[in-house]
């Protein structure tokens, strides 16, 4: 049952209004956010060999501290989601943006790993509100034959913030990255002040609707659907930044790669694919109308692109960079996996989905690691990651088989539930 709303309407074609506040500051708001997210990924080994540890404490101290902020975005995408909803776009926008600035500074600090995990944790509910936040706003002040161009330009500037990371990375030491994260960010704020709040979420003040209620969305056996499906087509990307990128290194040993192979160069080189696989499919989700052919073209790109990763036999470090950065062109969906998830609900429960869906999709990072840690013992690292990515994948295809078009749908329109 939904009731309608009143939009915020932008002129048809008007091609210019992508470039609008609202997109600007989403896109720099994710690219510091991305920033944020892969420095871990990059510093990994030298942050934790600089708090004392060595070897195989590498591998699992950081999937400790890996899980730790995944837990954090996790937890973190259901209080800004509903906060979207019931407070407005721009103030989680606002406090998201704090909090893992600070918590980034405090990072720069940490001389023990209990103190680097409550941080990643902080630092994890902080950057859970970003991109939800931001893919929201800018759904509902474009047009609807617009917003996926808006949304490109967010995920695709977005990303490129882990370029950044490497380059910082590389020019100093971790924990310099860490404070030039948190001065990003801080920073950022300021330029926020000047963006307006969403017309479609003002229009609920004259509605008798409940807001952001985050059970309803287990209450209904359509909505809880669209929400779990929205979820796991995203599941192929966080397996391979999670494990294969993440890991880079180790899996780069298995494979007899020829020169030595960092995981910060691995992160850039993926990002970079990113950067390009987000721009491509947003302009292709245009250019066919459909979000779910364009899902399915770079689903069946991220097989072939995992597949060519464990061929890599052998092969040197610049050609094993560039099957990273294949690998991230095939996960460069995430610009129309989020444009789904906030176009499958009404106005009163986008922000709690735009929000969660992603994070829920970080979150499971949790489980794919732990799956792939348990598997690798008995069946080594390359068998175990190949039965951790099948088993995505299955699940990424079931879930786009089920979820339906959204391309042409309006967004004026509030969901009813009890």
């Amino acid at each position: 049952m939904t009731g309608q709303i009143q939009e915020s309407k932008t002129p048809h074609g008007s091609i210019m209004t992508i470039f609008s506040m609202p997109v600007i500051v989403a896109a720099l708001g994710y690219f510091v956010d991305i920033y944020d997210l892969v420095l871990f990924s990059i510093v990994r080994v030298p942050s934790l060999k600089g708090i004392g540890f060595s070897g195989q404490e590498l591998i699992d101290k950081g999937v400790l501290l890996l899980n730790m902020q995944m837990i954090g975005m996790l937890l973190g995408g259901i209080l800004w989601g509903v906060l979207g909803d019931r407070k407005g776009r721009l103030k989680i926008m606002f406090g998201s943006i704090f909090i893992y600035s600070v918590a980034n500074l405090a990072n720069a600090m940490v001389t023990s790993i209990e103190a680097y995990a409550i941080l990643r944790f902080i630092a994890g509910v902080g950057l859970a509100g970003e991109l939800g936040a931001g893919i929201t706003l800018v759904s509902e002040v474009l047009h609807k034959s617009l917003r996926g161009y808006g949304t490109m330009i967010v995920a695709s500037v977005g990303v490129s913030g882990a370029i950044l990371a490497n380059f910082i990375a590389k020019s100093f030491d971790w924990r310099t990255s860490f404070v030039i994260g948190g001065v990003l960010g801080l920073a950022l704020l300021l330029l926020r002040l000047g963006v307006a709040e969403s017309g479609m979420f003002k229009g609920m003040d004259k509605q008798a609707v409940r807001r952001g209620n985050f059970l309803s969305l287990f209450t209904s056996r359509d909505r809880f659907g669209r929400f779990a499906h929205s979820i796991m087509i995203g599941l192929p990307s966080w397996f391979v930044v999670g494990v294969l990128i993440t890991f880079s290194p180790e899996f780069a040993k298995e494979l007899n790669v020829q020169g030595a192979v960092s995981a910060g160069n691995a992160v850039m080189f993926c990002y970079l694919g990113l950067v390009f696989g987000d721009f491509a499919s947003g302009m292709m989700s245009q250019l066919l109308q459909s979000r779910r052919k364009v899902v399915l073209i770079f689903q069946g790109i991220t097989v072939i692109a995992i597949a060519v990763y464990f061929l890599s036999s052998g092969v040197s470090a610049a050609v094993f960079y560039g099957i990273c950065g294949l690998l991230g062109f095939g996960i460069g969906y995430w610009a129309i996996f989020v444009t789904v998830a906030a176009e499958q609900f009404g106005t009163n429960l986008r922000a709690t989905v735009a929000t969660t869906v992603p994070n829920f999709v970080r979150g499971m990072t949790v489980p794919i690691t732990l799956l792939f840690q348990l598997l690798r013992k008995p069946l080594g690292i390359q068998n175990g990651a190949l039965c951790v990515g099948a088993l995505c994948m299955v699940v990424a295809l079931f879930s786009l088989w089920r979820i339906k078009e959204t391309f042409h749908k309006d967004l004026d329109y509030f969901e009813e539930y009890l």
